[in-house]
């Protein structure tokens, strides 16, 4: 069986990173959403990823954010961390650099702004399997990158490569994502990157989602997740309908900038985003706290 399956099917959270008003890291905060995604039933973490405004860490900032995260997570649930970019050597000196004790598996966004062709992109990812000591998740997310892992390249790295425990799409293109499902190899795990179609995507096939909504409402998310796997369609469809509104708020003007305006409003941490990012508009933020109102009446 693939290494990692199963470890990732469910419910994953793509876990902000809360910021003082200074800009430091905000780790107070940071325990109170660890727990509140906990208890909340998530399945594992994302740390460093988009929403995780990785892209704005430095470096040392990073290892501190490892460290504190396998302390006080403690193997509760498994941790994932966020470890692509456009520099395939410079990922593989990261790997060699990061301490993996407590650390589950990687999750590696395609190259961006390079626009590599497919045989490069196969390439990139066959040289991360094999130089990580722990699973790679691949990811996929053309609206953010400007290139794409295509379907016939997932799939190629998913035959060639064990340490490839699945993909997190978010390319919003049903048919890749649909010849993937269909034509995958036992235990390769499909994993949506968007909120908004995790239902109709675990219908389909698909075994979970790295949600961002997740860091407000995870039991809702997970209860998504669980019913539509268990194939209670009606459960999943009442909790997806009441979800949908602020999922989709929270996008409207910017991700991670929508997620830090809810858990504000939910007093979990500040609303603060680093630069180039801002906080969303005063309209937007109105719209997400309308949301949660609606939510929580």
């Amino acid at each position: 069986m693939r290494k990692g399956h199963n470890l990732f099917s469910g419910t994953g959270v793509a876990i902000v990173t809360p910021f003082k008003r200074s800009g430091a890291i905000d780790f107070d905060a940071f325990e109170k959403i660890i727990e509140h995604v906990v208890n909340g039933g998530v399945n594992y973490i994302v740390l460093l990823g988009t929403t995780g405004e990785s892209a704005t860490l430095s470096k040392q900032e990073k290892k501190t954010l490892i460290k504190f995260t396998v302390k006080f997570l403690n193997g509760r649930i498994p941790l994932v961390l966020g470890m692509g970019g456009n520099d395939t050597n410079e990922i593989i000196l990261s790997i060699h650099a990061t301490p993996f004790q407590g650390v589950d598996a990687i999750l590696s966004v395609c190259p961006y702004y390079n626009k590599p062709q497919q045989e490069g992109v196969y390439q990139h990812f066959k040289t991360i399997a094999e130089a990580s000591p722990v699973p790679v998740i691949l990811y996929t997310v053309p609206g953010r990158t400007g290139s794409n892992i295509s379907a016939s390249t997932t799939l190629r790295l998913a035959r060639d490569c064990d340490n490839i425990a699945g993909i997190k799409e978010a390319s919003g293109n049903l048919d890749q994502i649909f010849q993937v499902i269909a034509h995958r190899p036992e235990g390769f795990l499909v994993i949506s990157g968007d909120d908004a179609l995790t239902l109709p995507l675990i219908a389909s096939g698909a075994d979970g989602v790295i949600s961002v909504t997740a860091n407000a409402y995870p039991s809702m998310v997970a209860g998504i997740v669980e019913h539509t796997m268990a194939g209670k369609l009606k459960e999943a469809r009442l909790l997806h309908y009441q979800l949908l509104e602020l999922t989709n708020s929270l996008f409207a003007d910017g991700s991670p900038s929508g997620i830090k305006a809810a858990l504000e409003i939910k007093k979990l941490c500040e609303n603060v985003v680093r630069l180039p990012l801002v906080p969303v508009s005063d309209e937007a933020y109105s719209r997400i706290h309308q949301a949660i109102k609606k939510l929580e009446q």
